[in-house]
């Protein structure tokens, strides 16, 4: 019976689908096998046991940086809070000379910051200080023609004086 059965075209159709499907599968899988292993093959020097063990180390070093310094942190409160210019510091007698022309030279700077902060601090009024200095020419200009005015009525009534004594 097996020899006498015939193929049909409808079964034969679907076989040769099948191994299409079969072959595409195993393309599919062998092109996700090759894009994993180049994927691989890129990231491999980042992710390789040696440099992430450095990192690794870095980052451990610092943590325990970290830790030390959060562990010291109320004694370097302390530490930035004392005031340092009523304690004496040491110096040796060669760099006597030197200090004190490095505080002179400190003085005459702070007193220049002084007066640089000054001039900073008084740039905002300066446009006030203009229009007041407007109105103060303007109201001299007037005080000028009143006292022009006053001096030719001074020199009329000298000249009126003069004219009666001499009559």
């Amino acid at each position: 019976l097996d020899l006498t059965s015939r193929r049909t075209p409808c079964f034969a159709k679907f076989s040769e689908m099948e191994e299409m499907v079969n072959t595409e599968a195993e393309i599919n899988e062998i092109k996700l096998e090759t894009e994993m292993m180049q994927l691989e093959n890129e990231t491999a020097d980042i992710t390789h046991h040696f440099h992430l063990g450095k990192k690794c180390e870095i980052l451990q070093d610092m943590n325990r940086h970290l830790e030390a310094i959060l562990k010291e942190k109320r004694a370097l409160r302390k530490r930035l809070i004392k005031h340092r210019c009523q304690e004496s510091l040491p110096i040796e007698a060669t760099f006597h000379k030197c200090i004190v022309e490095l505080l002179t030279e400190a003085v005459t700077f702070i007193e220049k910051l002084e007066s640089h902060l000054q001039s900073v601090r008084s740039m905002p009024q300066i446009s006030h200080m203009m229009n007041n200095m407007d109105t103060t020419l303007s109201k001299t200009e007037v005080l000028m023609i009143e006292l022009e005015e006053l001096t030719e009525q001074i020199l009329k009534w000298e000249k009126l004086q003069k004219e009666v004594y001499s009559n």
